[in-house]
């Protein structure tokens, strides 16, 4: 369905779990594009707490139906080469704080440097969500603590699960 005008973006990520400044940022794509494929990626450099297939059934049942413009797919590679073949317009980044800022502007400049054609957009979440991290939200799962406020009621029960043994 890629024609002329129709304007794909592609928000990349391992989301290891899915954080509901993650959903924020999805939602907020959604408005922008008529299409946002979220690219969950294997990241070599984390150990994933997640299989890839159970982080994409994961996401995609925590969607909310109103996002019909939204799906959810596992890549490999290098990000660039696949949204090339996606036809994509752009790159969604999601940014919480001005730590996050330099390595997503090194990594935008290198995608640029390998396809001037696709564009990246840092798109930050509401204020509420902006201290949320997936490595903090497994360490207070980890630690038996809730995480109900941090993430869909689903990708909860499956870190509870992960970490202890059963879903509450």
């Amino acid at each position: 369905m890629n024609t002329k005008n129709h304007r794909l973006a592609i928000y990349p990520g391992s989301f290891d779990p899915l954080t509901n400044g993650h959903l924020d940022v999805i939602e907020r794509a959604s408005n922008l594009f008529d299409e946002v494929v979220v690219g969950v990626a294997h990241n070599n450099s984390k150990s994933a707490t997640f299989e890839i297939q159970e982080r994409v059934r994961l996401i995609e049942q925590s969607l909310p139906d109103a996002l019909g413009n939204v799906s959810v797919v596992a890549f490999q590679g290098l990000l660039v080469e696949y949204a090339k073949k996606r036809k994509a317009v752009a790159v969604i980044r999601g940014l919480r704080a001005i730590s996050d800022f330099e390595f997503e502007f090194q990594m935008a400049l290198m995608n640029r440097k390998l396809d001037p054609t696709i564009e990246t957009m840092f798109l930050m979440p509401k204020e509420e969500y902006t201290y949320i991290s997936s490595r903090i939200v497994k360490e207070i799962a980890r630690l038996g603590g809730s995480v109900s406020a941090f993430v869909p009621e689903c990708v909860g029960k499956a870190l509870e699960k992960i970490f202890h043994g059963s879903a509450k």
